[in-house]
């Protein structure tokens, strides 16, 4: 299985589909790995943007933590490209 970097999409080594320690970080940004925003529960729609419901409450999504459910996703999904789209949809609503 091959991840990559929530925040600048860097694919992340091997090693980190086997074990991620709470320290590691991404080779490129030094972005923690072992966080929410790595998580496949991870979900902005979902109650504490958490889809495993026996989960702690954690508040800040982007910094390590120690989530006994934590399971790495390898969907990488760019935030810039997503609110491009955002804005793309709201001004065609606009258009006439």
């Amino acid at each position: 299985m091959s991840a990559n970097c929530y925040k600048c999409g860097t694919e992340l080594p091997k090693s980190f589909s086997v074990f991620i320690a709470r320290s590691d970080t991404c080779t490129q940004c030094r972005t923690d790995i072992r966080c929410c925003r790595m998580c496949q529960f991870y979900d902005v729609k979902a109650y504490n943007e958490c889809r495993e419901s026996n989960a702690d409450r954690i508040v800040e999504k982007e910094k390590a933590n120690f989530c006994d459910y934590f399971k790495l996703t390898s969907s990488y999904n760019d935030p810039n490209k997503e609110r491009q789209d955002q804005l793309a949809r709201a001004a065609a609503l606009f258009k006439k």
